[in-house]
């Protein structure tokens, strides 16, 4: 064999090992990476007492019902009602339109109950002096205008009549011009932050996703592909939302759907400050990069470093600030309503 040939030989030899390993490495970063098989948990004996142990980044307290928001003059138009005489729930629940919106705002009646001292959705059984009907003046639809105005009117002087009241409306104009500055205000302090992972190298399974957010409190949400942090409030919206393609997580073989990202999300306005959702969103984004050897990007596929994290977070405080300063508070039942 001539130098030559063997070189020939030797080349075609190197570019065939260089051909197997880059489809191997092909085939491994394609095949999406599986769970864990967990350790089982060791029985211990039943007199002795062992207390639960919770992640000391998260904050944890004992649920408590939350009790549904009411309507408020500072976000809703009020149509105080006056009836004839005293009018049972059972009767004001009949009175009580089929649809409780008008266009795109919510509509609500609330009858005055005499032995709490407070305005409540009318129940069977009570009977009310007064109501007052309300629609809200915004949300994330946009503004209250004069046709929704209308409807609103058209609705509470129906439920009125059916009672024998008499409804007293605010000037229309006056409302309508009050609806378009608490949207505007809301549409420049309205903040829905996103983070997408995205994978360095293979891709992850469904299952393998789930496993390493479940480890840091994340919990299957209602729609396929969705994990959430519960707030510690039952009943409050969650904390973050992690999802995920929804065909991947209904494939008939997830654990074959390979995920190349995810994205961590968070609702400003609907969480609570006190549940300290960035620096949780923060923390979580960071532990989860790290374990699954992913990178933290923002929606164009830029590297979102530390320091713009920190930058984030100093602009989010003093968002706050202003959405208290308006009696918004984020998480309060007020800002959960405008900005919905």
């Amino acid at each position: 064999m001539s130098s030559f040939t063997l070189s020939l030989a030797i080349l075609g030899g190197i570019v065939l090992a260089l051909l197997v390993a880059y489809n191997a490495w092909t085939a491994r970063r394609n095949t999406p990476l599986q769970p864990e098989v967990e350790q089982p948990v060791e029985p211990h004996d039943a007199g002795e007492r062992k207390d639960p142990a919770f992640d000391a980044g998260l904050p944890v307290s004992l649920p408590a019902l939350e009790k549904k928001p009411g309507l408020d003059a500072l976000i809703d138009v009020l149509a105080p009602i006056t009836p004839e005489g005293p009018v049972s729930g059972d009767a004001a629940l009949a009175a009580l339109p089929p649809t409780r919106r008008a266009g795109t705002k919510p509509f609500a009646v609330e009858g005055w109950n005499e032995a709490e001292q407070e305005w409540e959705m009318p129940h069977p059984g009570r009977r009310y002096s007064a109501f007052q009907a309300g629609v809200q003046l915004a949300n994330r639809s946009g503004a209250l205008n004069e046709i929704e105005y209308s409807e609103f009117v058209m609705k509470a002087q129906a439920f009125a009549d059916a009672i024998n009241g008499e409804p007293e409306f605010p000037e229309m104009l006056d409302e309508v011009a009050r609806a378009r500055e608490l949207d505007q205000f809301a549409s420049e302090h309205d903040a829905q932050l996103s983070f997408t992972l995205r994978a360095r190298n293979a891709a992850w399974s469904p299952g393998y996703v789930q496993q390493h957010a479940a480890r840091l409190g994340f919990v299957p949400g209602v729609i396929p592909g969705r994990l959430v942090l519960p707030a510690s409030v039952a009943g409050a919206p969650s904390v973050l939302v992690l999802s995920f393609d929804t065909q991947a997580a209904l494939a008939d073989d997830p654990a074959q759907s390979a995920l190349r990202d995810i994205v961590l999300s968070l609702d400003v306005p609907q969480v609570d400050r006190s549940e300290q959702p960035f620096v949780r969103m923060r923390d979580a984004s960071i532990a989860l990069a790290a374990a699954m050897d992913g990178l933290i990007t923002d929606d164009a596929g830029a590297v979102i470093r530390a320091p713009a994290l920190d930058v984030i977070g100093a602009d989010l405080e003093k968002l706050y600030d202003t959405l208290d300063q308006r009696d918004l508070a984020a998480g309060s039942p007020l800002a959960r309503r405008l900005f919905s």
